[in-house]
């Protein structure tokens, strides 16, 4: 079952009136579009992109049943780099929310290789029918290069150990499954004392994973470009929200805010994270990395 996270600090932030027009960059399991489609009451209109084929569909179909139909809400199997896309097409939005976490149903479904916990093919990608998977990176990747990746996207402290010990394993046979790369794992960090090796192997699966689920889906990369073309499509005064899961993006979405608030296109930003209630993060786990940061665009540019 997917939750979705900090939707009242969302909606709080959002302000949604009847009437707008929204995007939601992300759409997912389409929990934060229900309740920002609940505040239109009937008038407006939101926009929800999605690069999963297979979710996105079920999503449309899920909302349809609940009354929201084409009348009010656009799904559109698009990246959310692309958000100048849909602005040529519906014009400025009012509100923007991009929640940048990988749904549930990716993660619990294990023929999509997100989750170390259940053996599934070493996929990762977002889009299953495009690119390259985690494990053909896997089998192409130099050790210079997988060291770079896990440092750079996930802070991983035992990248040098990690990148070595799967270009071993490759030279025998390559790593092409979920359990495949977590058994690695476990070997590079069998020096680790035993009483503290599983809670290690553990964070340090949590990390590689996302290390190569943001490679294999050039994820800073969409979300630089995102950033950069997020005040172009925001109306006079129009409000975006986004939620961050790991430092690397929360640097980029800080960043950007603050470079555009001083540019004067920004009439202000948060100056703080924004973090999901300790009430939220008992009933979901995977709220406490949560961070959200918000921009208003300037009334002039």
């Amino acid at each position: 079952m997917h939750i979705s996270i900090c939707v009242k600090e969302i909606l709080d932030f959002l302000q949604i009136q009847p009437g707008q027009r929204g995007l939601d960059a992300t759409l997912g399991y389409g929990g934060h579009t229900l309740e920002m489609l609940k505040c239109l009451k009937g008038e407006g209109h939101i926009y929800g992109l999605d690069v999963d084929p297979i979710e996105s569909e079920k999503t449309k179909e899920r909302l349809k049943k609940q009354g929201f139909g084409e009348d009010i809400l656009t799904v559109k199997l698009l990246n959310f780099r692309n958000i100048d896309q849909v602005a040529e097409e519906a014009g400025k939005f009012d509100f923007v929310l991009a929640d940048l976490g990988v749904s549930s149903m990716q993660i619990d479904n294990p023929e999509r290789g997100f989750s170390y916990k259940v053996d599934g093919p070493l996929d990762l990608r977002m889009n299953p029918q495009k690119g390259i998977s985690a494990a053909q990176r896997l089998k192409e990747v130099t050790q210079e290069e997988l060291y770079g990746m896990l440092l750079e996207n996930a802070d991983e402290p035992y990248a040098e150990e990690i990148s070595k010990a799967v270009i071993r394993q490759r030279r025998i046979r390559p790593v092409e499954t979920t359990t495949d790369l977590k058994q690695v794992i476990e070997q590079a960090l069998s020096f680790i004392p035993e009483k503290e090796r599983k809670e290690a192997v553990k964070k340090s699966c949590q990390r590689s994973f996302q290390a190569l689920r943001i490679d294999v889906n050039s994820e800073f990369e969409v979300l630089y470009d995102f950033l950069e073309k997020l005040p172009q499509v925001l109306a006079p005064n129009g409000r975006a929200a986004i939620l961050t899961f790991h430092s690397g993006e929360d640097r980029l979405v800080k960043k950007s805010f603050k470079q555009f608030y001083k540019e004067g296109i920004y009439s202000d930003i948060s100056k703080n994270v924004i973090r999901p209630s300790q009430e939220e993060c008992a009933r979901n786990s995977r709220a406490r990395s949560t961070k959200m940061r918000w921009a208003i665009r300037a009334q002039e540019i």
